[in-house]
């Protein structure tokens, strides 16, 4: 699984992004900006040297054309032509001409000594531009890096707290977490933990030791249960079954006896599942190799007391033959869940429980259940449309569901009203194994 970005990578991904964006938008503006310049400079550059060459020839007729690192000047007299000039300039007549594909700007003007020709030199005139552009553009994306990446800083230290907050909650062991760790005060000292850090480390601790006293609630009350509520139900039905074993007791009685027994059993099946659902990760509940076979098998013989009274088969159909390494505890809830399930509404016909491989099959001819009952089966008291005559209390596909997902093991429903009940359960690392 794709582990989530931290905080920290996120805020310098974010300034990779705006350093390159500013680097890309100021590069397309300076050479926007030295595109215009260079014409204009050009243009400037011409047109002067051209009235500073009229000035010099007022002062001295046999003054020099202009010649420098951006331009260079011909003086066509009445001689006629200059062999340096090119066809394409000379034909030109005076004032200023822009650069095009084919020449230079030129700037001409006619003088007393003839027509002079100011050519600019462009590509020594781009280079000082480029080079001039450049080094503003360096500058000032130097000045913009610089300060991004002091404030890039500034937010790293910021975020610091937060980050070793983060830090601390992740090393945590879940079974001792060092709660006071998250006091403001045993912060590491060199980290600037401003109000609202301090704050967000009081709530977190708060927070920390109102679960720790849940937990320890939880836990307190899983193991009180787990002795107390074992031995009244212990008693229950040691009372019951001697009430059984007198040949004298009424009929009355006797029903009422089975019943009562019935109801022990039922009830502590219900406290073992709580009690495994209660434990965090299946803390508590050692796993181990198990014959599937014969933890289904213990689990029909418990159920069948719930149809001594009625005309209904309840029987074991073994395909397979394998061993699960699991909680077998966990295991036989979840079984014996379904096949209660199954007994309490089946009023007549047949209750098969298949071991096939990696999975094990609850089939019956009970009243079955509705698009709408299926659609809330694993909701807990949900009571579906169809009612038993022993009705349960509501949970016991909940918890089958629960476990299920506890333990990675997958449920597969299908049923008709009026028609029955087929329930899978798929063991999906059994097969992995196979495999």
């Amino acid at each position: 699984m794709h582990r989530p970005i931290g905080i920290r990578r996120k805020i310098w991904a974010v300034f990779i992004q705006q350093m390159a964006a500013i680097s890309l938008a100021g590069l397309l503006g300076v050479y926007v900006v030295a595109s215009l310049i260079e014409n204009l400079i050009l243009r400037e550059i011409v047109v002067r040297e051209t009235a500073q060459f009229t000035q010099r020839q007022a002062d001295d007729p046999n003054a020099p054309p202009p010649q420098n690192s951006f331009v260079r000047g011909y003086l066509r007299g009445a001689a006629g032509d200059v062999p340096e000039l090119p066809a394409e300039i000379a034909a030109l007549p005076p004032g200023y001409h822009g650069p095009n594909a084919k020449r230079p700007a030129v700037s001409i003007a006619d003088t007393p000594a003839g027509r002079l020709y100011v050519v600019s030199e462009q590509r020594r005139l781009h280079a000082f531009v480029f080079w001039i552009g450049f080094g503003l553009f360096a500058m000032i994306l130097g000045t913009v890096y610089v300060t991004a990446w002091l404030a890039y800083r500034a937010s790293r230290r910021a975020l610091a707290p937060i980050v070793v907050l983060a830090e601390t909650v992740r090393s945590w062991d879940p079974k001792a977490p060092d709660i006071d760790a998250l006091l403001p005060e045993n912060l590491p000292v060199q980290l600037e933990v401003d109000e609202d850090v301090g704050s967000l480390a009081q709530a977190l601790h708060g927070f920390a030791v109102r679960l720790e006293e849940f937990v320890d609630r939880e836990r307190n009350f899983t193991r009180d249960a787990s002795h107390e509520l074992r031995t009244p139900l212990t008693v229950i039905k040691v009372g019951a079954d001697i009430l059984l074993d007198e040949d004298e007791l009424p009929a009355f009685a006797r029903r009422t006896a089975g019943r009562i027994r019935r109801a022990a059993r039922d009830m502590e099946a219900l406290i073992d599942s709580f009690l495994i659902l209660a434990r965090e990760d299946g803390v508590g509940l050692p796993e181990e190799d198990f014959t599937v076979n014969e933890a289904v098998r213990e689990e029909v013989e418990r159920a069948r007391p719930l149809i001594d009274d009625k005309p209904v088969h309840l029987s074991v159909e073994e395909r397979a033959v394998y061993t699960l390494h699991t909680s077998p505890r966990a295991f036989g809830v979840l079984i014996g869940n379904l096949i209660r399930n199954a007994c309490m509404y089946t009023e007549r016909g047949s209750i098969t429980v298949t071991i096939d491989d990696a999975c094990v099959i609850v089939q019956d001819t009970g009243v079955g259940m509705s698009e709408e009952d299926l659609a809330h089966l694993f909701e807990s008291f949900y009571r579906g449309s169809v009612r038993s005559k022993g009705e349960g209390h509501g949970i016991g596909l909940s918890i089958v569901k629960r476990l299920a997902d506890r333990f990675g093991w997958e449920i597969g429903i299908s049923s008709q009203l009026g028609a029955g009940t087929t329930i899978r359960v798929d063991f999906p690392a059994l097969v992995q194994e196979q495999e």
